[in-house]
């Protein structure tokens, strides 16, 4: 549907439908299927941050959720906060790119 759309629309719509993929007919995801999503699909961003506490207290808000499940904004939040912390952000703010 964006086959034209900008890098950010492509992303943006990457994220949706991965997302879509794995949720359930309600649109919402498990804890244990969030952090599988987010083990396999963003493990890049994760992967090495297990002992910083801001990831502790974000996975941790993840396990105190009421609710069993999480709808997509609340895995975007997720996303969003996973990724601001993580060290792989930083080395992506380094890189120059080549366009």
């Amino acid at each position: 549907a964006l086959g034209k759309g900008s890098d950010l629309e492509k992303a943006f719509a990457t994220t949706a439908l991965v997302y879509n993929n794995s949720a359930d007919p309600e649109g919402k995801l498990s804890k244990a299927e969030t952090k599988n999503l987010l083990q396999t699909q963003f493990g890049g961003f994760i992967r090495g941050q297990e002992n910083k506490p801001k990831y502790q207290e974000i996975i941790s808000a993840l396990d105190e959720e009421l609710e069993n499940k999480i709808d997509f904004e609340d895995f975007m939040i997720l996303l969003v906060s996973l990724a601001l912390m993580s060290d792989l952000l930083q080395e992506i703010k380094n890189a120059k790119t080549t366009k």
